[in-house]
């Protein structure tokens, strides 16, 4: 008999820009958080790796270039990166839907970044941003809602950091899967 473990997901939404709430920067940070405009496969790889690999993000590591790039050159797809003393410490990545809805497809810190205040400020900034997302990209719709779903395999603050920002649960879903080790940032870290 094959061993599986219990994951549970949360799917979270907002559903209105007013309900985003607010996060300021952490003090003592050098912290800058930039559009990525000219994000290629690589460095979009490297930030799925970095912040995901301790949380068993796996679904993407099997893509190829062409699926990165093609991926990457959706319309309105945007990925803003924060930055501390000029260093990559985390990242949220806002793919917009045709009805109108912005899924945070990707949100997460570096680890030497976590517990240092940022993950609330970076996540306050991307909601921000997905829901002005048609303003720099006029062929999207107007955006209506902005959803994000995370799992028990995900950090153990991310769902009430994404509850503290405003978003709602919507839905809860439990699951039975083989375990999976955490892959690290590279094969056999």
């Amino acid at each position: 008999m094959t061993e599986t473990i219990t994951v549970t997901t949360w799917h979270l939404e907002q559903t209105a820009a007013a309900e985003v709430v607010p996060a300021a920067a952490p003090d003592g940070l050098d912290l800058r958080v930039v559009r990525a405009e000219l994000i290629g496969p690589e460095f979009a790889r490297f930030l799925y790796t970095a912040v995901g690999g301790p949380w068993t993000w796996t679904d993407r590591l099997p893509w190829s270039y062409a699926q990165w790039r093609d991926w990457l050159a959706q319309e309105g797809l945007e990925t803003w990166v924060a930055w501390v003393s000029g260093t990559p410490a985390g990242y949220v990545q806002l793919e917009p839907h045709p009805d109108g809805e912005v899924e945070i497809i990707y949100f997460g810190l570096l680890p030497d970044f976590i517990g240092k205040g940022l993950g609330s400020h970076l996540l306050a900034l991307g909601l921000d941003r997905a829901w002005d997302l048609a303003d720099r990209h006029p062929a999207l719709p107007p955006t209506r809602k902005v959803t994000v779903h995370t799992c028990s395999l995900d950090g153990p603050a991310a769902l009430p950091t994404y509850q503290s920002r405003g978003l709602r649960l919507t839905r809860t879903e439990t699951t039975h899967q083989p375990p999976t080790p955490p892959p690290g940032p590279w094969p056999g870290a």
